[in-house]
Parts: C-alpha cells; sequence; structure tokens
C-alpha cells in the first residue's frame, strides 16, 4: 500500500465513522499501521431537515454511539461535527433543484464532494492533521512517471465506490487514504467480528439517507412546496399515447409504472421540461448512442489531447461499457458508445476507466 511507503508514524488522520463496520474496521487497520487517529462522525441532517419520526437511518443516536463504542475500544479520541447547514445547502438542495429540473441526481455523489470530502477535508487543514479518511472500497497510488495521484478500483469488485469518487482533485487525493481498497467486504465483517465490534453484522443502509421511505417525490413537495402538474406522454415522434402526473415521478430507463398499455414494452427516454412532455419509446428506440458529460474532473490525466478508447460507467450499477471519449473543452468529454446504452440519465453522473484506474468524470448533461 502506498502508504506504507509514506510511514504511517506520527502522521495525523481523521477518520470518517457513520457508525458503520466499514468505517470502523477503516480506523482499527490504521491505528494498526501505527497512525495518530481520531474518529469522527458528521452530523448531517435533523428529523426537522427530512420530515422523519423517530430515528432516521443515518445519523442517529445509535449510529454515533456505535462510532464512539468503537473509538473506545480502539483507544482513539471521537467527536462529532455538525456539517448540517452544509448537507442542506449542497446535498439536498441540489437533489431537489435537480428533480426540479428533469435530472435524475445522486446525493450521494454530492455528501461525498461537498460533506465528507470538501467540509471535512477543511477541517483536517483547519486542525493540523495530515489526511482524511473513509471506509470507501477505492485505492489510491502516487504514479511516479505522471506526477500525478490515481484513484482506482477496490480490490472488491462487488463492493467497488471508485464511481462515485471521481470528483477528488490531486490535492484532496494526497490527503486521503483509503484503508479498505485491499480487502473484501467478507473480511471486513471477518475483522470486525475478531475484535468484538458490536457492528460487525450491522446491515448497509440502502435508501437516501434522507429519505428513508424511498417517496422522493413527496419529499421534493414538502421541502419544496411544489406541485407537479400532469402533462403528456409521448413517443420520439410526438405522438401523444397517454397522460403522465408529473415528470419528477419518472427517471430516464424506466419501464414499469408508466402508465401506457402498447403492444411492447416502452422506457422512459426524455423529460422534456419545456413542454412537459414525457417521452418514451420502445427498446431498441430509447437507447443512447452516445453522451455530453460536463463538469470533468481529470485524475490519471491531465486532459484527453485526442480521442482515445476507454472504458465508461454512466450510472453507478453498470458495468463500464467501451466507448470512445473526446476531450470538447476545459471541462466537457463527449462519449460514443461502441453498442448503445439505456439509462444515460442527465444528472448522473459518467466514469471514464483505464482498465481499474479512473481517468476522469463528469456530469452527464445529455445524452443522443
Amino acid at each position: 500500500m502506498d502508504r506504507e511507503a509514506l510511514g504511517a508514524q506520527g502522521k495525523r488522520v481523521l477518520v470518517a465513522m457513520s457508525g458503520g463496520v466499514d468505517s470502523s474496521v477503516a480506523a482499527l487497520v490504521l491505528r494498526d499501521e501505527g497512525f495518530d487517529a481520531e474518529g469522527v462522525t458528521m452530523k448531517l441532517f435533523g428529523n426537522d431537515d427530512a420530515f422523519i419520526e423517530g430515528e432516521s437511518s443515518c445519523c442517529s443516536l445509535s449510529d454515533v454511539e456505535d462510532a464512539r463504542q468503537v473509538c473506545l475500544e480502539l483507544g482513539i479520541p471521537h467527536c462529532v461535527y455538525n456539517f448540517s447547514r452544509t448537507f442542506a445547502t449542497d446535498v439536498i438542495d441540489r437533489f431537489c433543484s435537480g428533480y426540479l429540473a428533469g435530472e435524475t441526481p445522486n446525493p450521494c455523489i454530492d455528501c461525498n464532494r461537498y460533506v465528507k470530502f470538501a467540509a471535512l477535508q477543511q477541517r483536517r487543514r483547519d486542525l493540523g492533521f495530515d489526511y482524511v479518511a473513509t471506509g470507501h472500497y477505492a485505492r489510491r497510488s502516487f504514479n511516479e512517471q505522471t506526477g500525478r495521484f490515481e484513484l482506482s478500483r477496490g480490490l472488491d469488485a462487488g463492493k467497488d465506490q471508485s464511481y462515485v469518487l471521481f470528483h477528488l482533485d490531486q490535492d484532496t487525493l494526497a490527503h486521503m487514504l483509503f484503508p479498505l481498497g485491499e480487502f473484501t467486504k467478507s473480511q471486513v465483517r471477518e475483522l470486525a467480528e475478531l475484535h468484538g465490534f458490536n457492528n460487525a453484522d450491522k446491515a448497509e443502509s440502502q435508501d437516501i439517507c434522507f429519505v428513508p421511505d424511498g417517496d422522493y417525490v413527496r419529499f421534493i413537495e414538502r421541502r419544496c412546496s411544489a406541485q407537479f402538474e400532469p402533462g403528456n406522454i409521448v413517443n420520439r415522434d410526438g405522438k401523444v399515447l397517454g397522460r403522465h402526473n408529473g415528470l419528477v415521478r419518472y427517471t430516464i430507463g424506466q419501464r414499469k409504472g408508466i402508465g401506457v398499455a402498447f403492444s411492447e414494452p416502452l422506457y422512459v427516454y426524455a423529460k422534456d421540461m419545456a413542454r412537459n412532455e414525457l417521452v418514451v419509446e420502445t427498446d431498441a428506440r430509447s437507447l443512447c448512442a452516445g453522451i455530453d458529460v460536463r463538469d470533468v474532473n481529470f485524475i490519471a490525466r491531465s486532459l484527453l489531447s485526442h480521442p482515445e478508447r476507454f472504458a465508461v460507467k454512466a450510472h453507478y450499477r453498470q458495468t463500464a461499457r467501451p466507448a470512445l471519449v473526446e476531450q470538447t473543452d476545459d471541462s466537457r468529454i463527449r462519449i460514443t458508445f461502441d453498442e448503445p446504452q439505456r439509462a444515460c440519465a442527465p444528472g448522473q453522473a459518467a466514469v471514464v476507466y483505464d482498465n481499474d484506474t479512473v481517468v476522469c468524470g463528469g456530469t452527464i448533461e445529455r445524452s443522443w
């Protein structure tokens, strides 16, 4: 691991600890390697922010207590930082505005970008720590030939989280540690059980943390005092096929629940916000040949001097697909897939890989 070459002794690291098993084992690994570690649990929102009655699935008192108990057992300090204002502005409000603009935002990426990394890195600088560490399954290394820090997939392909970390710049990577990058999930749980952590079998959260019931439409209605007008469902030729009950209720690539009877399965192809129309099509006509990507962050390279072939993920669960990638200006790329793809939704992230290494990534602006 490259952090061994850096030398752990005397290095101070803030470990982001959610109360879950991954971040707990990350703290354990760093302590055992000789780092001067301190656990940090971030308070991201209150029940009033998310209209939750009772305990939420994230940022709850039990989560804080789980993290504190692990730190006590490891013999390292623990503290709680209140980042609720940053979270409300840069995660919740971005989530709502994205959906209202017809996009499909990924709040986990914004949480990583603006809270777990930007805000926590600023706290690191303020307190004089050397690194921030998280329990993400990803790997970070330094390439002597290019002089750049690189981000790569975690060893456990089923748990790899490099996709949600595409935004990390060189300065942030220089002060980041990912202790679990070389571990599998089963190994992490085994370590937690071996050390008697009370969260060794703790289930992972699968929902948007501030929308634990999954009803994001109702959440946006309440937070933004919004009402979603019905409109026409049309195909790509403009033929009216039915009526929708608010564009926010549909996502690109969706097949079930469209509400139109047709001879073939229909998929959501696009959302025309100007006309308030939901555009649907049959399988073959709902695919996209390529995407334009904005706000691109380059990691392994500083730029793409000419079109090159890579593998691209256009959403989190997708296997990376072969494509031609061309840089069109300082912060934009155009991606042309070898084979047409489904569910290339504006607002989602597109991440470019060279084998296991992240070349760059950004936000899908449009598909074509």
